[in-house]
């Protein structure tokens, strides 16, 4: 091999490891563990269409954006997990002041138990 050949084939591999260095690292798309996927895609079903998961904003239903937060100062007596729960079962036992009673009656008999306790994981996911 020359010694240009040489000399341009240095300098092309001290341009690479040059520009590879100067490229920030790629960030990872963040993803759900698979429950709360699950709850996501089931809350987007069952739930979106009246309660929004943006703080300050309301559909038909109060937000739930940081619900876990209040449903820990709702019902003393009950976790913020329970309260969610309980909400879902039996939706006339808590309604946010404000709002009307028009949750369905029966969505918590339409998911199963992994269903139920998916919807549940994902809301007090919110933030």
């Amino acid at each position: 091999m020359s010694r240009c050949a040489r000399s341009l084939l240095v300098l092309a591999c001290w341009m690479l490891v040059a520009c590879t260095q100067s490229e920030a690292p790629a960030t990872p798309t963040p993803t759900l563990a698979p429950q709360l996927a699950q709850g996501k895609q089931l809350f987007s079903l069952h739930c979106a269409s009246c309660h929004a998961v943006e703080s300050n904003t309301v559909i038909v239903g109060p937000s739930l954006s940081g619900v876990a937060d209040r449903a820990d100062e709702r019902e003393p007596q009950m976790t913020a997990h329970e309260y969610v729960e309980r909400s879902i079962l039996q939706p006339g036992a808590f309604v946010v002041p404000g709002f009307d009673n028009l949750m369905p009656e029966n969505l918590g008999k339409r998911l199963d138990g992994e269903e139920l306790d998916a919807i549940v994981a994902y809301v007090m996911s919110l933030q």
